[in-house]
C-alpha cells in the first residue's frame, strides 16, 4: 500500500531572474514544498488554475507537462541524471519553456497560500466565492503584471528589454508572490478595494510587498546568494563556509538583493534603475507620509514596508552578532541564513495574523499597527526574549506611524471589550453562535448598543471563520472572528445631524449624497464570549469626513471612479513605467 504524500516538490526560480550566484553565475532556483495533489494540465489543482493564454498573440501554449505517473507525484522540471538546479544548460532549457514558466506561477501562488493558511490557522477563500483562482503566465505582451478582482485572475505580462530579450514577470517570485498576496487579501478584506482614504490602497500594495520579501528567507539558496557568497550551496554541492562581517552589516543587508522587488524587471524596464522597490533605503521621517510624492499608492505603501523591512535587518544582525565569529574568517553562513529565516518567519507570520484584527473598511497603517502588535501578544505574551514587538513598535514610530491614540493600551494593541458585562449572550445558541453567520447577526443586533453598532446602516456578518493556532508553548489556541461591514446613503444634511459633520466638507451642500462604510471585528474567544471589538464605526463624522474629502480631492467620489476591473492594472502599469 503506498504510503499517502501530504506535499509535492516543484522547481522554482527562487527569487528573481536578476538574481545570480556571483556576479555572472549561475539563477538561483528551489525545489519547494507545496501540497501534494494530483494535477490536471495547466498545471491546475483545487485552489490554483493556470490557463495558459496569450491575448497579444491570440494563441493557447499547450499544457505538456505531466505531474504524476501512477501513485506517483513528478516535478517535471526536476534536473535529469547528471544535472543540478546550477547547471547553465538546465536552466537555459528550463527557462525557455513556457510550460515552465506555469509551473513557477502554479508553485508560488500555493506556496503563498499556504503561508497564509499556517499563519491563520484556517482555511482562506478567495474573494470571488469559488474554489480556483484563475493565472495567465502569458497574458500580454506588456510590462505589467496585477490582480483582476472580476476576473478572478492573476494576469503576467511579459516585454522586451533593449537587447530584444524576453523579460517575462511570471518567472519573478517577488512578482508572482506580491500578486498572490493582492489576491488573498482581497479574500480575507474584499472591502480594502473600495475607495477610501489614503492608507488603504497604498497598504495592499505596502502588505503585498512585505509578503514576496519575507517568504523567501526560508529558501537558503536565495538569502546566501542575496548575500554574495558564491560558495555551493546546501544540498547542491559542499556545505557552506564562512562569510566575513563586512557582508551582514545592517547597511550591506539594506543595499542587497534580498529585501528588493523585481530585480530583473526593475533593470530591463528602468534604464538599469535596479530593483522595482527597494524600499527598505527609505530614510526615516517622522513627517515622511505627508510629502506630497507620498500620495501615490506603491509609494505610501513602501513606507509599510520600510518600517518591517528595517525592524527585520535590526533583529538579524543583533541576532547574527550573537554567533560569534571563527578566528577572524567571519560567520558561519549556515548559522546566518538560519537566524534570518527565523527573524522572516516570525515577522510574516505576526503581519499576516494582524489582519485577523483589522477593521474590515478603511484601514489606516495605525491600525495595522496596532493590529500586528495585538495577534502577536495574543499568541506570544512574554517578548522579553528578542523583543519583537517593541523593535517593530519604534520602527513604525520613526516614520510616524503610532497606533491609535486613545483608542490602544500602553503596549499599543487593541483594549480587551470593556463593556462585556452589558453583553445579553442569553437569546443566542452558543454552538451556533461560532459557526452560523445569521446566529452571529442576531447576536450583533441584540447587543447592538452595547458594541456601539449604528441602526442606521444596512449591515452584513460577511465572513464567520474559526481559527486554530499553536503558541510556542504547543498550546492549542482558538479564536472565532466575526467581520460585519455596514453601508449607508447619507446626505448632506444627514452627515450633518446623524454623524455631527458640521460644517460640510467644501463642495458638499444639505442635497449633496454620499455612501459610507463602516464594520468592525467580533473576536470570540474559546468559550464563545467576546474578546475584542476592533472597527470603524459607520456615524464616525471626524472619521467620514476626512475620508471624503480624500475622495473629493482624488477624483473617487460616486461617479468619478475608474472602471474597477482596470483598477490593479493601471496602478501596476503606472508603477512599472509601462
Amino acid at each position: 500500500m503506498t504510503a499517502i504524500q501530504p506535499v509535492r516538490k516543484l522547481t522554482i526560480i527562487a527569487k528573481d531572474p536578476g538574481l545570480r550566484i556571483g556576479s555572472d553565475g549561475p539563477m538561483v532556483f528551489a525545489q519547494v514544498d507545496v501540497p501534494a495533489e494530483i494535477l490536471a494540465p495547466g498545471p491546475t489543482g483545487y485552489r490554483i488554475k493556470v490557463v495558459d493564454y496569450n491575448a497579444t498573440e491570440q494563441r493557447a501554449y499547450a499544457a505538456r507537462q505531466s505531474y504524476q505517473s501512477g501513485d506517483m507525484l513528478l516535478d517535471p522540471f526536476a534536473p535529469g541524471d547528471g544535472e543540478t538546479l546550477l547547471d547553465r544548460d538546465y536552466q537555459t532549457r528550463v527557462v525557455a519553456n513556457p510550460n515552465f514558466h506555469a509551473q513557477n506561477c502554479y508553485a508560488i501562488a500555493m506556496r503563498t497560500l499556504g503561508l497564509f493558511e499556517r499563519a491563520l490557522g484556517r482555511r482562506v477563500s478567495w474573494s470571488s466565492g469559488g474554489h480556483q483562482l484563475h493565472i495567465a503566465p502569458h497574458a500580454f505582451a506588456l510590462a505589467n503584471a496585477f490582480y483582476s478582482e472580476p476576473d478572478r485572475a492573476l494576469m503576467f505580462g511579459y516585454f522586451f528589454d533593449e537587447e530584444d530579450k524576453p523579460i517575462f514577470t511570471s518567472l519573478s517570485h517577488d512578482v508572482v508572490a506580491h500578486e498572490t498576496t493582492h489576491a488573498v487579501l482581497d479574500g480575507l478584506r474584499s472591502r480594502y478595494t473600495e475607495p477610501s482614504g489614503p492608507d488603504q490602497a497604498a497598504f495592499h500594495e505596502g502588505f503585498a510587498d512585505i509578503v514576496a520579501i519575507l517568504s523567501i528567507f526560508s529558501l537558503p539558496e536565495v538569502v546566501a546568494a542575496g548575500l554574495g557568497v558564491t560558495h555551493k550551496l546546501p544540498g547542491l554541492g559542499e556545505p557552506l563556509a564562512f562569510i566575513t562581517e563586512d557582508k551582514v552589516t545592517p547597511e550591506a543587508i539594506r543595499s542587497s538583493i534580498l529585501l528588493g522587488i523585481g530585480a530583473e524587471i526593475g533593470m530591463a524596464s528602468g534604464a538599469g534603475r535596479g530593483a522595482l522597490r527597494q524600499s527598505v533605503k527609505l530614510e526615516p521621517h517622522p513627517h515622511i507620509l505627508d510629502a506630497p510624492d507620498m500620495a501615490e499608492a506603491h509609494s505610501r505603501g513602501e513606507v509599510v514596508v520600510a518600517a518591517i523591512a528595517r525592524a527585520f535587518v535590526k533583529l538579524w544582525t543583533t541576532r547574527i552578532s550573537h554567533l560569534g565569529t571563527f578566528d577572524g574568517r567571519g560567520y558561519n553562513v549556515s548559522a546566518v541564513v538560519e537566524e534570518g529565516a527565523k527573524v522572516a518567519a516570525q515577522l510574516l507570520q505576526m503581519s499576516i495574523r494582524a489582519i485577523d484584527y483589522c477593521p474590515p473598511t478603511d484601514l489606516d497603517f495605525g491600525q495595522f499597527l496596532a493590529s500586528l502588535l495585538t495577534a502577536d501578544r495574543e499568541l506570544v505574551p512574554d517578548d522579553s526574549r528578542f523583543g519583537y514587538r517593541e523593535l517593530v513598535r519604534q520602527s513604525f514610530a520613526d516614520f510616524g506611524i503610532v497606533p491609535p491614540p486613545g483608542q490602544t493600551d500602553a503596549d499599543g494593541c487593541w483594549p480587551h471589550f470593556a463593556a462585556s458585562e452589558a453583553l445579553r449572550y442569553s437569546r443566542s445558541n452558543a454552538e451556533a453562535l461560532t459557526r452560523d453567520v445569521d446566529e452571529c447577526f442576531r447576536f450583533l443586533w441584540e447587543n447592538r448598543d452595547a458594541l456601539e453598532i449604528s441602526e442606521r446602516g444596512y449591515t452584513q456578518v460577511v465572513s464567520l471563520d474559526t481559527s486554530l493556532r499553536i503558541d510556542p508553548d504547543g498550546i492549542p489556541f482558538r479564536e472565532t472572528l466575526c467581520q460585519y461591514v455596514q453601508m449607508g446613503h447619507f446626505f448632506g444634511s444627514e452627515l450633518m445631524a446623524i454623524c455631527k459633520i458640521d460644517p460640510l466638507p467644501d463642495g458638499f451642500t444639505t442635497r449633496t449624497s454620499a455612501d459610507l462604510f463602516g464594520g468592525g471585528v467580533v473576536v470570540f474567544d474559546q468559550y464563545g464570549r467576546v474578546k475584542y471589538h476592533i472597527g470603524n464605526g459607520l456615524i464616525d463624522g471626524e472619521r467620514q469626513k476626512r475620508r471624503l474629502e480624500y475622495l473629493r480631492d482624488t477624483g473617487q467620489l460616486s461617479g468619478q471612479r475608474d472602471d474597477e476591473r482596470s483598477r490593479f492594472a493601471n496602478l501596476h502599469l503606472a508603477r512599472m513605467g509601462g
